[in-house]
């Protein structure tokens, strides 16, 4: 029984409206009594007798708090907790039970449950337990709703319908589940991350942490530490303990960007987790490494690795799969989309209204050539939004350099009628090696043929080409 049942209850100022409790026993008596006690504290009451109805109540109704015997015939409190949470994960569940069995309700806090109160219950103790778990589930569906909000804002789309931009998400969307590491390469702002954070979501390990490293940005002394951690007294510094970025990332991604800027030292540290799936802090001992690597650079690595700057065998070892970023100029049919995307989007973030975007000014952003990529044209329209005092986007709003800039690249190629076939593919190679800057790799992977046919096409053309070279050292 509940001592203190003829006390009436009294309201609190912390008014629990709204909080639905599910009381189960299979003593009648008990119930009646908690659900007075309850109801008198402004509370929704269900009762169940058993493990069953309890069940059925938390499928059918938003429960916040389930208090449970501990003891009941057939199925214990114990096995009803783990069923509730399998069924309902945020539901908070406190357990009643009889002296000489406070241990089996410690073991059921470690599975779960929120508290636990001795019978004989008290009303005071009952009803601030029941209020602080109801607390407690509150929190917890804040600051999950929280996150999701976050994440919704943080979370970059991958905008586009062009042809390449749609051979990078078939590769990415075929290389996320597996484990291999990728190789993501390309020019600066063409949304590497972007692609790694693609990959993670798709990936077994999306619900694990997403850890990004631009090793160009760290310098070379600590990058070691940043990446596989160290022990306390490691070196002149080392007063505590730190995990690094591989560690901060287990179970998890692990985005290495600008990865042709490691030193050979890392280069080294780094081949060995590729290799062996293990690292040792600095002063400390092997750890293993559950985490799945994807790298990214916008140098040739070949290069480097030919240059004796990079190591050929950790190249390979990156290079499991290679996706290559497109340069905007290279899908300029994804440029309005864009446009688009972030017009909506800065125009919310700064609170304004959206604003249409002028034919004129989205001409202008199509004949320009965007050195700087997808970052740059974000920039571009960021500042514009920011900066607009009208509801339209118009070339006055553009950088002079777009604003005034002469078309970079005809957006179509016109043949008279009766040209050999074979003069119109070298035209279309040479026209679309100008749009590449002479990327004979990306070239190819836009016509939809191989490389080899393109050294093929252009061998025993005399002479050089505007755009077309080294892609190395593409043409100004």
């Amino acid at each position: 029984m509940i001592d203190d049942l003829s006390v009436s209850a009294v309201k609190t100022s912390e008014g629990p409206e709204g909080i639905t409790v599910l009381v189960v026993d299979d003593e009648r008596s008990n119930v009646e009594s908690l659900e007075k006690i309850f109801l008198k504290e402004n509370m929704r009451v269900l009762v169940a007798n058993d493990a069953k109805h309890a069940l059925e109540q938390v499928r059918s109704h938003r429960v916040h708090v389930v208090l449970t015997d501990l003891m009941m015939p057939g199925t214990t409190g114990l096995e009803l907790l783990r069923a509730i949470k399998q069924v309902q994960s945020d539901v908070e569940v406190v357990l009643m039970t009889a002296y000489g069995s406070v241990e089996a309700a410690v073991s059921a806090m470690r599975e779960g449950a929120y508290d636990f109160v001795e019978k004989p219950l008290k009303r005071v103790t009952i009803v601030k337990s029941v209020r602080k778990a109801a607390e407690r589930g509150r929190l917890l569906e804040e600051n999950r709703s929280l996150k999701d909000e976050i994440k919704a804002l943080t979370k970059r789309e991958m905008v586009g319908s062009s042809v390449p931009w749609r051979r990078v998400i078939e590769v990415a969307t075929q290389a996320a589940p597996s484990t291999a590491t990728v190789l993501v390469l390309g020019e600066s702002g063409t949304g590497k991350e972007l692609i790694a954070r693609y990959i993670h979501d798709k990936s077994a390990r999306a619900r694990g942490a997403f850890v990004a490293v631009n090793c160009a940005a760290i310098p070379e002394t600590i990058l070691e530490s940043e990446l596989f951690g160290h022990e306390r007294g490691a070196f002149t510094g080392a007063v505590t303990k730190k995990d690094g970025r591989f560690a901060k990332a287990t179970a998890g991604t692990l985005f290495l960007d600008e990865i042709g800027e490691l030193s050979p030292q890392v280069q080294v540290k780094l081949l060995r987790v590729l290799q062996e799936g293990e690292y040792e802090p600095l002063g400390g001992n092997t750890v293993k490494a559950d985490v799945r690597v994807v790298a990214a650079t916008n140098r040739d690595l070949l290069a480097e690795v030919q240059a004796g700057r990079f190591r050929e065998d950790l190249y390979y070892r990156l290079n499991v799969i290679a996706v290559t970023a497109p340069p905007l100029r290279a899908r300029r049919e994804d440029v309005p989309l864009l446009v688009d995307h972030f017009v909506g989007l800065y125009a919310k973030k700064n609170g304004k209204a959206r604003l249409v975007v002028a034919r004129a000014a989205l001409d202008r952003m199509l004949d320009y050539a965007w050195p700087g990529n997808v970052r740059e044209l974000e920039n571009v329209i960021e500042r514009a939004v920011v900066l607009s005092r009208g509801d339209t986007l118009t070339e006055q709003d553009l950088p002079d350099q777009i604003a005034k800039a002469p078309a970079s690249a005809p957006r179509s190629i016109d043949f008279t009628v009766g040209t050999p076939l074979e003069e119109i593919e070298l035209r279309v190679i040479k026209e679309t090696l100008k749009h590449t800057k002479g990327d004979k790799s990306l070239a190819a992977q836009l016509l939809g043929i191989s490389t080899r046919t393109v050294y093929r096409k252009l061998d025993g053309v005399d002479g050089s080409f505007e755009g077309a070279g080294d892609p190395a050292k593409p043409s100004a």
